[in-house]
């Protein structure tokens, strides 16, 4: 006996419909017209021991998994912008080193539906402090996870390796921005 009852619509692919988006006006991509944005790979020691945890965050919009990250800000250096992204998006402050540890792209959908492509300079910043009173509070889910488990959860190919193979620069603990 046959079912009567309907499979549900797979839902489509948002990554899918903005790569359509932009395969429809390529010139986007290739007229240097990358949107720059400043990200923060914010990491600590577990228990004291030489293994690093990530903190990975979720996007207000979609739910996945991301870096704190932003615009630049007026006035303000890049490792200085994504530091103030770490604290407004996840309630965390510490060590930023003031030259990125990477860089990645990303497609970056506009709130007029437009699509922006994105290039992320990621910064480095050791957490010495976490707070539950910040900006974002309630609007995101922040987890913090091996390296390995964060490069599972995040999208971008190109965050992904930076996340595998980061190693710590600096000093282990309080390295002053260095």
């Amino acid at each position: 006996m046959k079912s009567t009852k309907k499979s549900p619509e797979p839902r489509p692919d948002k990554s899918q419909t903005l790569l359509r988006q932009l395969a429809t006006v390529p010139a986007k991509l290739f007229s240097g017209a990358f949107r720059q944005q400043y990200g923060a790979l914010c990491f600590r020691y577990s228990n004291g021991g030489p293994q690093v945890e990530i903190l990975v965050v979720t996007s207000r919009e979609s739910g996945r998994w991301i870096i704190p990250k932003g615009w630049p800000m007026k006035g303000k250096k890049p490792f200085e912008a994504a530091a103030i992204e770490a604290w407004e998006e996840a309630g965390v402050r510490g060590a930023v080193r003031k030259k990125p540890v990477g860089y990645y792209t990303y497609l970056k959908e506009l709130e007029n539906g437009d699509v922006a492509p994105c290039i992320v300079d990621v910064f480095q910043v050791e957490v010495t402090e976490i707070r539950g009173d910040f900006k974002e509070q309630g609007q995101r889910v922040l987890e913090w996870v091996s390296p390995d488990e964060a490069a599972r959860r995040i999208r971008e190919i190109e965050l992904k390796s930076l996340l595998v193979e980061f190693q710590p620069r600096g000093r282990k603990k309080g390295n002053g921005g260095a």
